[in-house]
């Protein structure tokens, strides 16, 4: 103990020891600082209140409604451009359908977009501000379904190429999705072009579904586009049109369809009719526009391919009727069975009619109300296509007024498309004419084949009458040729139905004035020799017999007369039905037979047999075989069986016999070879015509 009182004195001695000053504030002793402990629930708590406060936050940004309504473009994905190598001729006839793409693990889209190839984009988020429903959707337009299967056809179907063999049907009305698809299968089953379907529009449907319940099967060798857009059923009207538009243009770039078929038959969305026709016109696809009923109407033309098709827009024809004096009868007839004429396949034609300078009153009256074209075929703006010639002169027309007369009636606008049917009164026609016409021009005028092998150098026109006697000798009866044999190819495949192997169509170097088509291009021909004859008879004090003689009987008109000249010098021929298609084309009466005005007094008059000569009625073109060229037997003018190679002879004597009647300019000229094609002024030594 005194060890520890001993040192604590000694202590506080020290301390005493210290001189103070100014007396300090005392400090309490230093002790660590104590920070005040939270209860370990009060932390929990407000743990809890920062989670569901940030929640709620959260859930408010969330459904905050954009500014624009609209889901943003996604511009981060890269753009694919469509390829273009030079173009080439369409492959081999398609076979089957093209193979299907391989599989993608994301569908690819076409997004609509203004620049001028198509992009590829993801899907766009759900909107869920969109009632079910309701035509209210106006969004970015996107292409789920159609990339995929554009992108397979582009090669094998060479879509890359403005010259192919596809053709493109496109709705989106369901209704007339059922009337184009029988038809698109018909057309696919010939094997003559790539035919497609492409469906747009509303409606929420499958292709699948779409065609089953349209009887449609692995058989139909048609390919399918779905190209509806994102949201069909909920979008507007306006953006459907504009994908009809914008759909259009992306099928273009990768198929480039030679033609375009759609139903205008009244069952059609406007909307898309309105789209559709506004690419097609910027992208110059021709479109066709079937009527009401055109699966029994048309059918024919499921036969066509691809180019023939191409031209179906392009063709116009013009009506020709050369009235004689006196014959009110045959003429009205005539006119009321072209009134009763299906007119479905195009428009109606344009009418002239020359009359003469004396009008019966029967005439009149019913020229006074007759209507052209007529009231119930498709004419929105009630055009009238007729024009009436009356003739001043009161005298005869001579041989040289009437070939004139007839020949300046007509003028092709474009030789290639433009062409004349040339009628006489006292022909009736059956009111599936006109489609046997279109049928044959678009087959053996623009089809692949003919263009390939050039059917139409050699054409001078197609006959609906076939003659009972030749243009020489009027008294002897005309026996058409037996078929050729058919080859075993498939060509015989053609054949619309069985028929009489004892029928047969012929090519037959001898013109018509019955009822002919004339091509435009051997129209101007035929113009031109007219000219030239007549100015080389008015220069020579004496012509030629070889222009004077007349080789073709009385009972036709004078303009025939150089329509066989043209003929026989460059070796063309026309196209004649067969004895059992003629039946259902035109019927030539001959119980009031009326000579032409310019031989009139020359002629006997001759009643005829008295018996009316009916038509057949029935489906026309159900009995009608498309043969080629080559397999039609030929004729030479006289009627006698022959072949290219003796008409290319003849025609080159023909040719040297021409010139040598000319005489003058053409000494020293030589003969024209065989197979030679010579301008119709070469005939009279002109050069430059």
């Amino acid at each position: 103990m005194g060890l520890f009182t001993n040192n604590d004195d000694a202590m506080t001695k020290k301390d005493d020891d210290h001189k103070r000053g100014k007396t300090l504030p005392t400090r309490a002793p230093w002790a660590p600082a104590s920070v005040p402990r939270t209860s370990p629930r009060k932390t929990i708590k407000r743990l809890v209140i920062a989670l569901v406060a940030g929640f709620f936050v959260y859930l408010f940004i969330k459904n905050l409604p954009p500014m624009d309504d609209q889901v943003r473009r996604d511009y981060r994905h890269p753009r694919y451009a469509d390829r273009k190598p030079p173009g080439k001729r369409p492959g081999p006839m398609p076979k089957m359908k093209p193979p299907p793409p391989e599989p993608i693990p994301e569908k690819p889209m076409v997004k609509d977009t203004p620049s001028e190839e198509p992009v590829a984009v993801v899907v766009p988020p759900a909107i869920t501000t969109v009632t079910a429903n309701a035509r209210t959707y106006d969004g970015p337009i996107y292409f789920r379904k159609l990339a995929s299967t554009l992108q397979a056809i582009e090669s094998s179907t060479s879509g890359y190429s403005a010259v192919n063999k596809n053709v493109l049907f496109a709705a989106a009305s369901l209704k007339s999705a059922s009337v184009l698809l029988p038809m698109a299968c018909k057309m696919g089953t010939e094997l003559r072009s790539y035919v497609h379907f492409a469906l747009m529009g509303g409606s929420e449907i499958d292709l699948d579904e779409l065609q089953a319940v349209n009887g449609i099967d692995e058989s139909c060798q048609v390919i399918f586009h779905d190209a509806r857009p994102d949201y069909a059923s909920t979008s507007t009207l306006s953006r459907l049109e504009t994908c009809a538009t914008r759909g259009l243009y992306h099928i273009y770039k990768y198929m480039h369809p030679q033609v375009l078929l759609l139903d205008a038959s009244g069952a059609e969305e406007h909307y898309f009719l309105d789209g559709i026709r506004k690419q097609a016109d910027a992208s110059g696809v021709p479109i066709i526009e079937l009527p009401k009923n055109a699966h029994s109407r048309l059918s024919w033309m499921t036969k066509l391919d691809s180019s023939s098709l191409a031209a179906w827009n392009k063709i116009s024809i013009d009506i020709l009727i050369h009235a004689p004096p006196g014959g009110s009868g045959s003429l009205i007839r005539l006119l009321q069975s072209l009134s009763a004429a299906d007119f479905s396949a195009g428009p109606a034609p344009h009418l002239t009619i020359e009359l003469p300078h004396d009008i019966d009153r029967a005439t009149t009256e019913f020229l006074r109300d007759f209507s052209w074209p007529p009231s119930r075929t498709h004419n929105p703006f009630r055009v009238r296509q007729l024009t009436l010639r009356h003739r001043i002169p009161r005298s005869r027309l001579t041989e040289e007024e009437s070939s004139v007369r007839l020949l300046e009636s007509f003028w092709p606008v474009s030789p290639q498309y433009s062409h004349v049917l040339v009628l006489s009164p006292q022909v009736q026609l059956s009111p599936g004419f006109f489609h046997y016409l279109k049928f044959t021009m678009l087959e053996y005028l623009y089809s692949s084949n003919s263009l390939l092998q050039g059917w139409d150098s050699r054409l001078l026109g197609f006959s609906l009458d076939l003659p009972t006697t030749t243009l020489v000798d009027t008294t002897k009866p005309f026996t058409p040729p037996a078929p050729k044999p058919l080859k075993q190819s498939k060509d015989a495949k053609k054949s619309l139905s069985s028929q009489n192997p004892t029928s047969t169509p012929f090519l037959w170097q001898s013109p018509n004035s019955n009822a002919m088509l004339y091509l435009g291009t051997k129209w101007t021909e035929l113009h031109s020799l007219v000219s030239n004859t007549i100015e080389h008879q008015h220069s020579t004090s004496s012509p030629s017999t070889f222009f004077t003689a007349k080789l073709v009987s009385k009972r036709y008109p004078s303009w025939l007369e150089h329509a066989l000249r043209l003929a026989r010098a460059k070796g063309y021929f026309a196209l004649y039905p067969s004895e059992t298609t003629a039946k259902y084309l035109a019927t030539t009466h001959n119980e009031l037979f009326k000579g032409p005005e310019e031989y009139e007094k020359e002629l006997e008059v001759d009643g005829g047999n008295g018996d009316e000569v009916r038509l057949t009625s029935g489906p026309l073109l159900e009995t009608v075989r498309l043969l080629g060229f080559d397999e039609m037997p030929i004729l030479s003018w006289q009627g006698k069986e022959s072949g290219l190679e003796r008409l290319d002879e003849e025609a080159g004597e023909y040719v040297r016999e021409f010139r040598k009647a000319v005489g003058g300019r053409c000494d020293g000229w030589e003969g024209a070879e065989v197979g030679e094609r010579l301008a119709v002024g070469g005939l009279f030594c002109l050069k430059g015509e």
